[in-house]
């Protein structure tokens, strides 16, 4: 059913906020807006970097749709907010955001659900170097682990490189995750809804220079290349996807998200992470996987929009529950 910019009501769109991510939400962000100003919603602008949460609470407004990343807006803070508030939002809600949002916890839930995640180790200062290539073997991932974007990542391929890898990834969070590196095809997978009712959108396979999807391939350089319809054997595709939809719901995720997997040589799917908050530019890689399944970019704001709901009560903000 088309969603109307009447039954919206007044919506706000919160994006920019003070992570390390804060330039790509400004990017999903103003042109989330600008796709509700055209479908004629009274939609307005909120930066909770510039503006204070006393100035949301005044706005009156029906619903919130979260186009932060990163910390403070995808990691349960402004969820919680909001809850309070009683401001309905788009996404997950404040426990579902915050363990997605940190990938050493997301992998003890998929641990717990038999759900096949790449081996880990926590590293903290004064960690046992020896012990940790022993475990993961080289070459191995080091990354923050309460950021995105592939902030702080590094491919350790040698002893000597670990420390420094180390250090890197505790800049930006003293919680810093090393991974066992699987070789093979990265893919993607949009999902929404919540519960049983929740959905896989198309797989998009992704092709990066060398098989370094950093942040500069992701973000700044044209040479990674996406395929969506994927390409995948179809039986191998509705596999991933019924991965995905596992691990989406394990976490307890609402709204929409979208998972990061790995296909090892021998044709394994490998959890990587949950993103709660994905990119919402028009080459984003949801809208991306939207179109192949005939949902056009505005049409995906305005029914991201419409599943606004507060968690703590199960109450959308069509009152429906």
């Amino acid at each position: 059913m088309k969603v109307t910019a009447e039954s919206l009501g007044k919506v706000v769109v919160l994006f920019g906020g003070k992570s390390a991510e804060r330039e790509v939400s400004l990017k999903s962000g103003s042109m989330v807006l600008a796709a509700l100003k055209r479908q004629g919603v009274d939609a307005h602008a909120f930066d909770p970097a510039e503006q204070s949460l006393v100035e949301l609470a005044q706005g009156k407004f029906d619903r919130a749709v979260i186009s932060l990343h990163g910390r403070f807006g995808e990691d349960g803070t402004i969820q919680g907010a909001l809850e309070y508030l009683g401001i309905p939002y788009t996404g997950s809600g404040v426990m579902a955001s915050a363990v997605a949002m940190d990938k050493i916890m997301t992998k003890a839930v998929w641990s717990a659900e038999g759900l096949a995640t790449p081996d880990h180790v926590r590293l903290q200062p004064g960690f046992d170097e020896a012990a940790v290539i022993h475990r993961l073997g080289l070459p191995l991932i080091v990354k923050p682990a309460q950021e995105g974007s592939t902030l702080g990542l590094t491919k350790v391929k040698s002893a000597a490189d670990l420390k420094a890898a180390f250090e890197l990834a505790y800049r930006y969070d003293p919680n810093v995750l090393a991974e066992k590196f699987v070789k093979g095809q990265e893919l993607t997978v949009p999902l929404m809804g919540e519960g049983e009712q929740a959905i896989a959108l198309p797989v998009i396979r992704i092709q990066a220079p060398d098989g370094n999807y950093d942040y500069h391939n992701k973000y700044v350089g044209n040479d990674t290349q996406y395929f969506c319809p994927s390409g995948l054997d179809p039986a191998f595709e509705r596999e991933v996807q019924a991965l995905c939809l596992k691990a989406y719901r394990s976490l307890g995720c609402a709204g929409w998200g979208r998972a990061d997997v790995l296909v090892d040589e021998s044709g394994k799917p490998w959890l990587l992470e949950m993103n709660t908050s994905p990119g919402m530019t028009d080459h984003s890689l949801v809208p991306m996987s939207a179109r192949a399944s005939g949902i056009e970019y505005d049409d995906l704001v305005m029914r991201i929009a419409a599943s606004a709901a507060l968690k703590g009560n199960g109450q959308r903000a069509d009152g429906k529950v």
